[in-house]
C-alpha cells in the first residue's frame, strides 16, 4: 500500500469514490471510457494514490483507491473533477461545456473487503441492468448508515 514520507507512519486506507455527471446526462460515451479511466488513473496516481479499480458509466464514475494519507478525500476528488473536466472540454468530446455534479460518495473499505469491491465496480453495467444509479448509491448510503438530506442528493432522473 502507500508509505507515508513521514517516518513510522503507515496506512492502508481504502476507500470508492462515486461521483455523477452534471445533470445525470449520458456524456461519457463508449468510444472515450478506457482512454477517461486511464486519464483519471494517471491523475489520482501522480497524486500518490493507487488505483485497484475504476468504472466509467455514461452518467457517473466509480473508483476505488488506496489512499494517500497525505492529500485529503475532499482534495483527491476535487482534483480528479477538475482534471478530468479540463481534459474531456479539451478533447471536445461533446458539444457544449462538460461538468460533474457538485459533491460526491466515499465510503470505506477493510483490506479484506478489496476484492469483492472491485468485482463490483468492474461490473458496473451488469448491475446498472436491474438497478438504477439512485437506488445503487441511496442503497451505499443506507449499507453504511450514512444520514443525509435528500435536497444535497446527485439529480437523479431515474
Amino acid at each position: 500500500m502507500q508509505i507515508n514520507r513521514m517516518p513510522n507512519t503507515y496506512t492502508q486506507l481504502f476507500i470508492q469514490i462515486v461521483f455523477a455527471v452534471k445533470s445525470r446526462q449520458n456524456l461519457v460515451s463508449k468510444q472515450y471510457k478506457d482512454i477517461l479511466e486511464k486519464y483519471m488513473t494517471t491523475v489520482l496516481q501522480n497524486d500518490g494514490h493507487k488505483m485497484l479499480a475504476i468504472f466509467c458509466m455514461p452518467d457517473h464514475v466509480h473508483f476505488l483507491v488506496g489512499l494517500n494519507p497525505a492529500i485529503s478525500i475532499s482534495d483527491m476528488v476535487l482534483d480528479v473533477k477538475r482534471a478530468s473536466t479540463n481534459f474531456i472540454n479539451e478533447q471536445n468530446w461533446i458539444n457544449g461545456h462538460f461538468h460533474w455534479q457538485k459533491g460526491y460518495g466515499a465510503f470505506s473499505y477493510a483490506k479484506s473487503q478489496v476484492p469483492n469491491v472491485i468485482n463490483y465496480i468492474l461490473n458496473q453495467e451488469q448491475h446498472h441492468q436491474k438497478k438504477t444509479f439512485r437506488e445503487e448509491y441511496l442503497e451505499f448510503l443506507r449499507l453504511f448508515e450514512i444520514e443525509y438530506d435528500e435536497k444535497y442528493l446527485f439529480e437523479f432522473y431515474d
